[in-house]
């Protein structure tokens, strides 16, 4: 939950929407169970944050710059609502805070990667959303460490996210600096949270009305609700291929963080398999735009969000990504086609936006009440 000027995730391949899209709609060929016997079993730590579902009260200790001994420390006091959202394969943490510099707001997503068995933490800051964090890594015996590369005052530092002291109704979140490759670490955040009350399970905040009064931050109003989807994929973009596999599916829309960002859960089968995959859409009142970032379960990371605007209840995000080990640009639409219809579709240019081959088109009629 730091404030600090964020540094990129770094992954071996920077992940797209359509990668991630990709990846998920792949035929999983089973393992070879053989060359599988004698290996350690790794533990499945999918369950690990099952703990900090709930609303908690925080009381919040925040040291200003944890490199100087003489730094000012403010405290905090608030609330921390978590859920799991994707079917609980994601948690998401809405916090707000009262301190001597005003109020305070901040939302969190967990991914965990069954492939790795680590989960990642990133996080947006309500007076800057612009994604940050990136924290990774796991829980061992009963206390989750996770790490990130980050820079504080223009500086690399590492960063170590820790949750401990765990009971039923009570846990700690401390968040730790490194100016020294990991040798000494200076407490930055510290936060102990007590169990106000259960989540019900219905509560999703879906009726939440955005806190912005700027007509930008209602541009994806439309697209709040259940959908039937009907999707068409190009199997092998940017090939010469006319090759399409269709898919059937069901795309659900909730507001989250008050009305600042919308969740998206999509799952769908067909020729192309099965795909499931969930998308966070964020709006930067600072900038007047919105942020788009995916993931699959297959992938515990989020990667660089395209960001675009909203006109004439169309969206255009763009970002550029490697795709099959080249730098593409990559555009995803959605407009509203109508009172209960609408549609997306993603592309890809790898001649700097000249042309543009469409790949995914996604078809929405909302799903009757």
């Amino acid at each position: 939950m730091k404030e600090t000027k964020a540094g990129k995730i770094q992954n071996i391949l920077r992940i797209s929407a359509i990668s991630l899209l990709l990846c998920a709609a792949q035929v999983a060929f089973p393992a070879d169970q053989a060359a599988d016997r004698g290996k350690p079993q790794v533990r499945d730590g999918s369950h690990d944050f099952d703990f900090n579902t709930g609303v908690w009260h925080t009381h919040i200790r925040r040291t200003l710059d944890p490199f100087s001994p003489a730094s000012d420390v403010v405290e905090l006091n608030g609330t921390v609502t978590i859920r799991p959202v994707w079917g609980g394969r994601a948690k998401l943490e809405e916090i707000e805070a009262d301190g001597p510099k005003g109020h305070w707001e901040g939302l969190s997503l967990f991914l965990y990667n069954p492939q790795s068995h680590q989960w990642s933490q990133t996080f947006l800051n309500s007076k800057n959303p612009v994604m940050s964090g990136g924290m990774v890594g796991e829980f061992r015996d009963g206390r989750g460490e996770l790490y990130a590369h980050d820079t504080f005052h223009d500086k690399a530092i590492f960063v170590r996210g820790t949750w401990s002291e765990i009971t039923p109704n009570s846990h700690r979140y401390t968040e730790s600096y490194s100016n020294d490759g990991g040798k000494t670490w200076f407490t930055s955040f510290d936060a102990i949270k007590t169990r106000e009350k259960d989540l019900p399970p219905s509560d999703m905040a879906a009726g939440a009305e955005p806190m912005s009064g700027d007509p930008d931050a209602h541009a994806f109003d439309f697209d709040l609700g259940t959908w039937h989807a009907q999707s068409s994929r190009l199997m092998h973009p940017l090939t010469g291929s006319t090759t399409w596999a269709d898919l059937d599916g069901q795309t659900v829309v909730t507001r989250v963080w008050g009305g600042r960002a919308n969740l998206v859960e999509y799952e769908g089968n067909g020729s192309a398999g099965h795909v499931q995959l969930m998308a966070l859409r964020w709006f930067n009142p600072n900038t007047h735009e919105w942020n788009l970032d995916f993931a699959t379960p297959n992938v515990g990371t989020l990667g660089d969000p395209g960001v675009g605007q909203c006109k004439n209840d169309r969206c255009d995000f763009y970002d550029q990504e490697e795709i099959n080990g080249r730098d593409v640009w990559v555009r995803f639409s959605i407009w509203k086609t109508g009172d209960d219809s609408a549609q997306s579709e993603q592309a890809f240019s790898n001649d700097g936006g000249k042309t543009w081959e469409t790949n995914w088109v996604n078809k929405y009629t909302r799903a009757k009440q």
